[in-house]
This record gives structure tokens, sequence and C-alpha cells, in this order.
């Protein structure tokens, strides 16, 4: 990479999504920081605003049309990167003349790019395509292809040059890119590409980077954490890398995100409940839980399935977290579809449940097929199911009172809420998407990033509050 022209250009990066585009960006930082830009905070202060985009499904695309027209406004040239840049290219580029337009190919080579587009450099929109094809499964044909001078970019690969852009105790820490399943709504394999593990040794040296960066909550993430190690020729590469990372010095918790429930083999579920150091956090991508509905949305299993599923692991580890996504109004979804998606989540006893309701995605099979539910018809299923779940993930919350837990602590809130007290997460908690803990009785000596023992003594909603039991456990210190 050259360096920028002038070396006191800045650069803020926005992102939107999941967090696997948040390391995206932590990588896209490090390479432009290698190449001499200055990195900032706000776009008022840039002469180029990075805004990393989400493409998953149509108000994710909003956001992000959103957030590339707000950045337009800070007078800092505007490059929009990420799924959505990915996914439609051209069509953006011209649909949004105010912002160029870069795909995951220009990753490795983001810093001149943006030289580029500092300097008038005329830049062509990529074509879509499907990114399925451009990658093999096989390890052999993989290792190749990494190492050809034109393959395409991997998303999350080449940490070495990461940058954090946060500065909590918790960072995620990317397994995989891409995605070999066919779900007939999902688009993301399309423009994310087949499912490429990351060599357990690159995943190990980046927690090692993390640890020393003050990191002590690992958050393992891809589009299908089940699926890693498949192709490098070991189904059980995660059991075996869990362990390793959990004994990284500094680490205090290793959290897996994103497991296909028909790909949890129960070897890799016994590691998850049992191994010291790893949450006992199931992250399972359900999407309902009626059978038929499920086949047609090529998917498996169904409520009985799925129950049995949740009792094997809390059987092993009793106060395991679960949490999941479902999707209401799928076409040809009956009133029955609902009531059997109703009855596993009463049964389920879930600790977090995102509700989504369903659109039409360009190249999927859903697209085309019938029995379209009406938008109204869509979003009173949505309302109906959201309540249901807010009852009953505050309810599960409440079953927690008396519980043991350890809180990895986050902020201390003395200056709102008095000395000794801090905001923190349980095991049970994903650190952005699953509730909070606040503890009182917190010593004096904590710190960001420790362990604490408490015992959870009320809630609100599906936060928990909590009381220490013991002094903080210091990670990494």
């Amino acid at each position: 990479m050259t360096a920028p022209l002038d070396p006191a250009r800045k650069v803020a990066v926005v992102t939107l999504g999941c967090a696997r585009n948040e390391v995206d960006s932590e990588e896209l930082a490090g390479r432009l920081a290698a190449g001499g830009y200055e990195l900032v905070d706000d776009a008022e202060d840039a002469d180029a605003v990075l805004v990393n985009t989400c493409g998953f499904i149509e108000s994710a695309k909003k956001d992000s049309v959103d957030a590339i027209l707000a950045a337009t406004d800070s007078g800092a040239r505007v490059v929009a990167v990420g799924c959505m840049a990915e996914r439609y290219g051209s069509e953006l580029a011209g649909a949004l003349p105010e912002a160029t337009v870069l795909g995951f190919d220009d990753y490795a080579a983001i810093g001149d790019r943006l030289d580029d587009v500092l300097s008038d450099r005329p830049l062509v929109p990529h074509d879509p395509r499907d990114r399925r094809t451009l990658l093999p499964i096989s390890p052999v044909a993989r290792t190749a292809a990494a190492v050809a001078p034109d393959a395409p970019a991997i998303p999350g690969h080449g940490w070495l040059q990461r940058r954090r852009l946060a500065s909590g105790p918790s960072a995620a820490l990317k397994l995989a890119s891409g995605c070999d399943r066919r779900c007939a709504f999902c688009a993301i394999p399309t423009f994310r590409g087949s499912f490429v593990s990351r060599p357990p040794a690159e995943v190990l040296g980046e927690a090692q980077w993390l640890a020393s960066q003050g990191v002590t909550e690992l958050v393992l993430v891809s589009e299908n954490s089940t699926s890693y190690g498949k192709d490098l020729g070991d189904l059980r590469s995660l059991e075996r890398l869990l362990p390793q990372l959990a004994a990284v010095e500094g680490i205090a918790r290793v959290r897996v995100a994103y497991l296909q429930p028909a790909e949890l083999r129960p070897g890799l579920l016994e590691i998850i409940a049992g191994t010291e150091g790893v949450a006992p956090y199931f992250d399972l991508s359900f999407q309902h839980s009626s059978p038929g509905l499920l086949r047609r949305m090529r998917r498996f299993g169904g409520t009985d399935d799925f129950l049995a599923l949740i009792e094997r692991a809390r059987a092993l580890a009793p106060a395991a977290g679960f949490r999941t996504n479902v999707i209401l109004g799928f076409p040809g979804e009956t009133e029955e579809d609902v009531a059997e998606l109703e009855r596993f989540l009463v049964e389920g006893r879930l600790d977090a449940v995102g509700v989504f309701g369903y659109s039409d995605e360009e190249g999927t099979e859903a697209m085309g097929l019938p029995g379209k539910l009406d938008p109204a018809e869509i979003d009173a299923r949505v309302r109906r199911i959201t309540d249901l779940v807010e009852e009953l993930t505050a309810q599960r919350a409440e079953d927690r009172i008396g519980e043991r837990i350890e809180v990895l602590l986050t902020e201390d809130l003395a200056a709102e809420e008095g000395a000794g007290t801090w905001l923190g997460h349980a095991a049970h908690q994903d650190p952005d998407a699953d509730g909070t803990t606040t503890v009182t009785g917190v010593p004096a000596d904590a710190a960001p990033g420790d362990l604490l023992a408490a015992e959870v003594v009320g809630t609100e909603g599906v936060d928990l509050l909590a009381s220490a039991l013991v002094a903080a456990r210091p990670a990494g210190r």
C-alpha cells in the first residue's frame, strides 16, 4: 500500500450492521493507519468518511443509505463499503452519486482507493457478482486461491493490520467468512461468498493481540460458527480451538455467536457448556419452529427438536443462556405456524429473542414463492410475537433471582449511582444484544474487564440487578 499523498489526511469510519462488520471496519482502519491516514471519530474533522454498510434486510439497507447521506453533510468525501456496497455496486453508485462505492476486493488496497477519491481520480464501481463461485471450498484449492494475486478478498482475514475502534473489554473475533447454507430467505451467501475458515493459528494470534489491547472477553463471530473447520478438513476444529482461546493470557471469557441448531454436534455442545473460561451461551439460529414452514425456508428441525436441544444443554449447564432470532410472515406462514412458534417460545424459556418481519430479498428463493402475506398482517404478527417475547424474557430474567453469576465489568457508574456500582454483563448476556447487569458492592480497585462474582437480587425487564459476593478477580492484571 502506498502512503497517502498528504500524511495529514484524516478518515472517519462509520459502521452499520453486525459484529462481523465491526471486525471488517477495524481491519480497514488498521490498513488505513498503516498507510498513513489519521483516524478520527468525528466526520466533521475528516477528509473522508468510510461508511461500512449493511445489506441484510430492508430496514438495514435504509439505515445504510441514511448513514451515507448523513456523512455527505460533513463536507468530507464519502466512501461506501461493506455488504450493501458489495451487493449493489454500480446500482448503489448510480442512486447515490454523492458517494464512491467500493467492493470487498478493494479492501486490501483501501488506502490507495481513498487516495484516488481525494485526488479526484475516477473509480468505476463494480458490478455485483455471486461470490459463492469465486472461492472453492476444498482446503487445497482454497489455499491456492488465497495466495493468487487476483484472489477475491475475504472480509475479516488479514487481522495483522487490525486497529481497534472501540475501547471496551469485549471484542469480536471473526472465525470465518461466508456461508454454504441455502436458506430460502437469505441473500448473504451471494455477496459474502462461500464459507471460508480462518486457520486456527491465525485466530489464536489475533486473540493474543486483542488481549494485549486490553480485551478480556472474545466474542467469536461468523455467518455460521458451527461450520468452522469443515473446509480445513476438521469438523472438530472449534472444539479444539475453544479451550486454547480460553487459555490465552488475559482472556477471562470466550463466547461463541451464530450457531446453527442442525449442526450443533454433541461434542461442541459439551465443550461450550463445560469448558472453564467459555461462556455457557447458545446463540442459536432457529428462525422459526414450525417444521413445515422451516422446510419451506430450506431449514431443518422444529419445536420438539429445538426443545430437546435446549434440554440437553441445560442438563450440562443449568444456568446456560439462550438467544435466537425468529422471522414472522415468511410466504405460506399460517396461524397454526405462528401458534407453534408461540409454543416453542413459551416452553423454551429463552433469554433473548430478536423478532423480524419477512421482506423479499433479491436473489433468494423466497422472493418467488407463492403465499405472500399482506405487509399489515406481517406487522401484526411481529407485534404479537414481540409482546410475547418481552413478557417471556422478563420472566426468564426473574427466574435468575438468587442465582450466582459472574459479571464482566464494563462501566463504573459511581457518578450516577454511587460508589461501588458498575455496569456489566453475565455469561448469558451478549455484550451488545442481551441486556445488562448492574452490580452494587463492587470493590474500589475494580477495573473494566474484571470478572466479579455476584448474586442476582432483582430485575428490570431483561436487565439484572446484582450484589457483589467477592472481590473482583482481575483478568490479566
